[in-house]
């Protein structure tokens, strides 16, 4: 690797498994210290053993505001700086109108937007201390650009992150914090296949279909989407802002 993030401090939320997970790797291996949250001890400590000794956990879910305090505290009192956050943590799943509940509409909204928010917003004391300016990554989709049969609450709240990207730059003005959303098309992770239920040939049909709908020809990888995730975060991105970096396969772009 090329130590693009040497000495950098990052934070991603949701750094247990899938995307998150990718890039967390891809960050300790440019040479960053990396805090990732999850919400379940288990999978947080086996991640933090998969990425190495750069890692750091800690048990947090992102729509609690105490467990962001509390992370933030504890990046404070070793590092006192964020350079690089990677706001991550989110999912939802598939409901078609005439079905959605409001525990659905609440959750995935919380989940996608109130998590983010907050999660930005709380680290601005950090991101303000940053070494060279800081970072901040948005976890966007292609969903929130076309539409998506059975997944119209999902898809608002990933347009919902868009425009927050757009108007932080804004609010964030020559404060040296740069704001970018990155959004994946279909990447083979948990969360995907477990759209299609727990059968396992629901699942492969599913990524089938999807793999049909790419230019590409083939899904995403976690690791596709960390390699762009390193470059928004590192300074090869110094005069990038306010953009929306699509690394899908072409699936919106045609």
């Amino acid at each position: 690797m090329s130590n693009k993030l040497a000495g950098k401090v990052a934070v991603i939320t949701g750094g247990t498994s899938g995307i998150g997970l990718a890039a967390a790797k891809a960050f300790a291996s440019e040479g960053a210290h990396v805090y990732i949250t999850g919400r379940r001890k288990p999978e947080l400590d086996a991640a933090v053993a998969a990425i190495g000794p750069k890692a750091t956990g800690v048990q947090a879910d992102s729509t609690r505001l105490d467990d962001l305090d509390r992370l933030y505290e504890q990046v404070r009192a070793a590092h006192g700086r964020i350079d690089v956050l990677y706001a991550n943590a989110g999912g939802g799943g598939m409901v078609p109108l005439g079905e959605i509940s409001e525990a659905h509409f609440d959750d995935t909204f919380n989940r996608n937007v109130k998590g983010v928010v907050f999660t930005v917003q709380k680290a601005l004391p950090l991101l303000d201390k940053a070494t060279n300016g800081a970072s901040v990554i948005l976890a966007g989709s292609t969903t929130s650009s076309m539409g998506t049969a059975n997944f119209s609450i999902y898809s608002a709240t990933k347009a919902a992150v868009r425009n927050l990207a757009r108007s932080w730059v804004l609010d964030l003005k020559g404060r040296n914090i740069r704001v970018n959303t990155l959004s994946p098309g279909p990447i083979h992770t948990p969360g995907l296949v477990e759209l299609a239920g727990p059968d396992q040939a629901q699942q492969q049909g599913l990524l089938d279909y999807l793999t049909g709908q790419l230019p590409i020809g083939r899904i995403g990888q976690p690791e596709d989407i960390a390699k762009a995730a390193v470059y928004l975060a590192s300074e090869d991105s110094s005069f990038v802002t306010g953009i929306e970096l699509f690394v899908d396969g072409g699936m919106v772009q045609v």
